[in-house]
């Protein structure tokens, strides 16, 4: 699934509130609401390799904005969901662990503090279990191809170092989501964590390049929680210990390396179709 297959109108769309690391309440709302929410199928993305259904979550009595006891009315709330059911076997992943590794995905970028990926959740469904993740608006005006080659934008380059933490064997132009708040959300993090390096990504601009103080201090953020167990207990139902401890590696190899990787010698750099 891409931007570009993203055609269907989300009714009513609410977006949690990205109001800095120390205040989650609306992140914390959107994951309850996408965990807990009533899952009505509206229709099926055609163009996403596995089975991808936009669905509607009808909330009530609960707005993503707002505290519990705030809110009033009734809303609907756009998704997307995967059962893990309707993921085709890869050569590569081991069969049935797309859903949760973009749940691990998600937890990563969170915890790091990035908020690239949007809120997702693992949860049972119409067609089984399956990952479930809030449906981002994008804006449809922005040039995909234009924004993918920038130097210049602060969240791109965060999804980049994002990426090299994850592994991410799939980073398309069609995966950039932007917003019309100027906010970059990504997309369809199924393939990522492997132990080998399989970096592949439009996003090489940077390659050798020294991070940036804000990425290091994102890393340094990962490192504590691993160091302290948090992040490795919320990954453990959803990767296997020596992904886990690969990814942990990594985040090790950029703190002290300090620089953006380069493309693997041994693995296609950039996937295809790029868009």
């Amino acid at each position: 699934m891409s931007a570009h297959d993203r055609t269907v109108t989300a009714p009513a769309m609410l977006e949690p509130k990205r109001s800095g690391p120390g205040d989650k309440d609306g992140e914390e709302a959107a994951l309850d609401l996408l965990a807990s929410g009533k899952l009505e199928i509206e229709g099926r993305l055609v163009d996403a390799s596995n089975a991808t259904l936009y669905c509607t979550i009808g909330v009530s009595g609960r707005n993503l904005n707002t505290s519990r006891r705030q809110a009033k009315s009734a809303h609907q709330v756009a998704c997307v969901y995967k059962p893990i059911a309707g993921e085709r076997p890869l050569w590569d992943f081991p069969t049935g662990t797309l859903a949760g590794r973009e749940v691990a995905a998600y937890a990563v970028s969170r915890a790091a503090g990035w908020d690239v990926v949007p809120p997702t959740v693992m949860r049972d469904g119409p067609f089984g279990p399956g990952m479930c993740q809030l449906w981002i608006d994008h804006d449809a005006d922005m040039d995909l191809i234009a924004l993918s080659r920038r130097t210049d934008h602060t969240g791109l380059r965060e999804m980049a170092v994002f990426d090299a933490v994850v592994n991410n064997a799939d980073r398309k132009i069609g995966h950039l989501l932007p917003v019309t708040d100027g906010h970059l959300y990504g997309c369809d993090h199924g393939v990522c964590f492997a132990e080998d390096y399989k970096l592949r990504t439009v996003l090489w601009q940077w390659r050798g390049k020294t991070l940036p103080r804000r990425s290091l201090e994102a890393l340094r953020r990962l490192n504590t929680v691993f160091e302290e167990g948090e992040l490795p207990a919320e990954l453990s139902s959803l990767l296997t210990a020596s992904e886990i401890n690969a990814t942990k590696i990594r985040i090790d190899t950029l703190l002290k390396h300090r620089v953006h990787p380069y493309p693997p010698a041994d693995w296609p750099a950039v996937p295809w179709p790029p868009v």
